[in-house]
């Protein structure tokens, strides 16, 4: 399939795919600079939008491609996989949505099947990444020769997304923990509860890349070419590095959790303890007040002009004496 540039040689929009579902198409040279010269290509890189109908169909009748990678680019469901078929290696792997998608702060999925002279890319939402990476393109800060190098800086890209978020998600459960130690934590239950639930989805990346790219190591590192098994190791050390500081946040988090559990069921027992207390010494004082509140003769004290202020000191009496029982039997406790 040939999809020309446009006839002036801009670019296709990077935000809204175009009438092939396209996003971009870029040329590179063999030294790695882009071109607007289809005779000094040496391979080129699509993006599609992938759930638009008309990128859909341009994937599924592209000729280069082989059936699997073509069903695994069409397929709805989003599983992490990376895959050879003949030349072609392609995957679906995880990354930060750009901030401004309608569903920003979160994981996509970028999907891609590449060979020597190709790159399919395809995306539903903007992700961070892959607009770095052509931001960088456009300004000619970076080069790349092949395919494989652009996958790399991509995915390089993510997990620098990634550890920037563990990062921040460091800083918040810092900030959590000084409050939590200092007493002042009552508000601070969803702010962990939000950190702990952006950990589980990270971490479970982490572990999926790496558990990936060890599959393509054991699979296929006699069939892949020295310059990808290289790559593999390398996206696979940093992940591995990843899963593991992801490990160590997820552990932070449960132990603040715990502490903040404990404390609130501190705080739990001293409300029930004071009601406790409270029941206690109201309890003599309701059965005093029903006894002389009943309306029947031979009631005592009932022709006494002050027999209101004796019962009333003999409630607070007995009720001064129950509240230093209990005071006493709550420190035997």
């Amino acid at each position: 399939m040939t999809i020309p540039l446009n006839p002036d040689g801009s670019d296709l929009s990077p935000y809204l795919p175009d009438e092939h579902g396209l996003f971009f198409v870029y040329r590179f040279t063999v030294e790695g600079a882009r071109t607007q010269d289809a005779t000094a290509t040496h391979w080129t890189w699509r993006s599609y939008q992938l759930s638009d109908m008309r990128a859909r169909h341009e994937i599924a009748t592209e000729p280069a491609l082989p059936p699997p990678v073509r069903d695994a680019f069409l397929s709805a469901g989003h599983g992490c996989h990376i895959d050879l078929e003949g030349d072609w290696l392609y995957g679906d792997l995880p990354d930060l949505r750009h901030d401004y998608s309608a569903e920003a702060r979160g994981l996509g999925h970028f999907r891609f099947a590449f060979n020597d002279t190709m790159l399919i890319g395809g995306r539903k939402q903007p992700l961070q990444s892959v607009d770095k990476i052509r931001k960088a393109i456009d300004n000619g800060s970076r080069k790349f020769r092949s395919p494989a190098e652009l996958i790399e800086a991509v995915m390089g890209q993510s997990l620098d997304g990634m550890t920037t978020e563990l990062a921040d998600l460091g800083d918040t459960l810092d900030g959590i923990e000084d409050r939590i130690v200092c007493d002042a934590w009552h508000n601070e239950r969803q702010a962990l509860v939000d950190a702990r639930r952006q950990l589980v989805v990270i971490h479970r990346q982490m572990a999926t890349l790496t558990s990936l790219f060890r599959h393509l190591d054991h699979s296929h590192r006699n069939d892949l070419p020295d310059a990808i098994n290289d790559m593999a190791a390398r996206l696979s050390h940093r992940a591995h590095t990843l899963h593991h500081d992801g490990e160590q946040l997820q552990a932070r988090a449960r132990l603040l959790q715990d502490e903040l559990m404990a404390k609130l069921t501190t705080q739990s027992n001293q409300l029930l303890y004071m009601l406790s207390v409270m029941t206690a010494v109201l309890l003599p004082m309701t059965i005093i007040s029903g006894l002389f509140g009943m309306n029947v003769g031979g009631l005592p004290l009932v022709d006494t002009p002050v027999g209101f202020w004796v019962a009333s000191a003999i409630s607070l009496a007995v009720a001064a004496v129950v509240y230093l029982f209990v005071r006493r039997l709550g420190r035997g406790m």
